[in-house]
């Protein structure tokens, strides 16, 4: 039932976490998800622009197919230790601030890209832009969260996420749409100057995590502007007060994340995230160079390739549903079938209708699987740690993102066949699958699957029963 009265001086404190459950998904919470995904959509794009273009950069600069991987491992390590660094800082700052900064970075980063002239100048632009990039992420995956009831609270994460599917995906056609007429440079202009135009609209539009704001205990007004953004026909008297019903937790963030029950999820947490990430950055960076060598057009390995993302986009939104029906449990065997159509892409790879096909099928269980791994991370974590704990999982996968591109330009070094290629990247995809299971099995997220999708959190309840959940 939505609040409508005024509460006054008397009344018992506003628990905000209870009011927002109580509340369906309105206009301000697609305001919020479109905003967050915007800015997916351009860290999407800036991240694997590079992939797509590799093939050009390479041949304008007599580069062997291999040479360009330490540049991709560059940009993918900066994305780790943006994580692994502003993710905390925004558990003591706010989402805000961490989105608008990070936003900036990146586009300032993917300009500067487009005026390089070799590798090491490369090599060290990706890395910087990549701070920016692993930035934006958990803390967009936060503030979503943060803002909506445990029934839908997965689902809009992941639909939020989808920005960097549909960003990615059109990095791929964009680049083999500039590349023939104004050079791969071109496709970092467009990259750089998008981000740039979103940062003042952040600037004014974006709201602050409403959690973040009442667990501060300094901005009670602030809370209730929101709280009635939310819901136009709550009112609150100008005393009252507003609380988050969670422990507090003092201290160094990332300690959190291995105490009260946390330590054995937190830890399958990460190998999710790092063989899934290994897997989606070992196909992202390489499929256009794999496609070209059999016998694709640079446009057209661009085109094919990004049928990954456009997989991707379609595996969230039906995810999302599955999700909300049989709970995070389903994650395991969709990363078995990621193990099963990344194998095929190699035994696939002469015939394009074919290997399409099975490229679709790579994303819509890689991408649509991570995006689903990170909402089950943003339900676990309460919200004094919740970007830390999204964004150390994120940082985690990201040292698998680094390794994944690395294993590609030494097997491709080393004259691999495609075939063999693919099937390594396969075993990544089953060892996610695994794990996924491991989790479902440690954490309970079976049982009734209505009731777990609707409570997200029961994986930190069932492990601390005697501690108030945190989502």
């Amino acid at each position: 039932m939505a609040m409508s009265e005024a509460h006054g001086s008397g009344a018992l404190p506003v628990d905000v976490a209870g009011f927002i459950d109580q509340q369906p998904v309105g206009g301000f919470q697609l305001k919020l998800l479109l905003s967050c995904a915007a800015v997916l959509f351009l860290d999407g794009f800036d991240t694997q622009a590079i992939g797509y273009v590799a093939p050009a950069v390479a041949r304008e600069w007599g580069l062997s197919k291999g040479a360009l991987g330490p540049v991709f491992s560059a940009g993918l390590f900066g994305l780790m230790i943006g994580a692994l660094v502003l993710g905390p800082l925004a558990d003591r700052v706010g989402r805000k601030k961490i989105i608008i900064f990070s936003t900036l970075a990146f586009g300032l980063g993917a300009l500067a890209t487009a005026f390089v002239h070799d590798v090491n100048s490369l090599l060290a632009i990706r890395f910087l832009t990549g701070l920016g990039l692993g930035g934006a992420m958990p803390n967009a995956i936060a503030l979503t969260s943060e803002f909506n009831s445990r029934r839908r609270r997965a689902t809009m994460v992941m639909i939020m996420f989808c920005g960097f599917s549909v960003g990615a995906a059109l990095g791929g056609f964009l680049a083999a749409a500039l590349i023939p007429q104004f050079g791969w440079r071109s496709v970092f202009v467009v990259g750089g100057v998008m981000p740039l135009l979103l940062v003042p609209i952040l600037a004014l539009r974006l709201p602050e995590s409403v959690r973040f704001l009442t667990l501060s205990g300094r901005a009670d007004e602030r809370v209730a502007q929101l709280l009635g953004s939310i819901n136009r026909r709550a009112a609150f008297a100008p005393a009252t007060r507003f609380v988050v019903p969670e422990p507090e937790l003092a201290g160094i963030p990332v300690w959190h994340l291995f105490r009260d029950g946390r330590t054995l999820v937190t830890l399958l947490l990460w190998v999710v995230f790092f063989m899934g990430l290994l897997d989606l950055y070992f196909l992202s960076n390489w499929l256009p160079t794999e496609l070209n060598d059999l016998g694709a057009s640079v446009s057209q390995a661009a085109a094919i390739g990004a049928m990954l993302q456009v997989g991707g986009v379609v595996g969230t939104f039906v995810l999302g549903s599955v999700i909300d029906r049989f709970s995070f449990r389903a994650l395991a065997p969709v990363y078995l079938i990621a193990a099963f159509a990344v194998g095929a892409i190699g035994q696939l790879g002469h015939s394009i209708v074919f290997v399409t096909m099975a490229i679709f099928a790579a994303g819509f269980c890689v991408v649509g699987g991570q995006i689903a791994a990170n909402a089950l991370a943003a339900a676990f974590y309460p919200t004094s740690v919740r970007a830390t704990g999204v964004g150390w999982a994120l940082g985690i996968g990201r040292v698998g993102s680094i390794v994944g591109p690395l294993i590609g330009g030494v097997l491709l070094t080393m004259r691999w066949s495609p075939a063999s290629v693919f099937m390594v990247a396969a075993v990544a995809a089953l060892c996610a699958a695994l794990a996924t299971f491991a989790l479902s099995r440690l954490a309970g997220l079976g049982g009734n699957s209505r009731d777990a999708a609707a409570r997200p959190t029961s994986v930190e309840a069932r492990l601390r029963p005697s501690t108030t959940a945190g989502a």
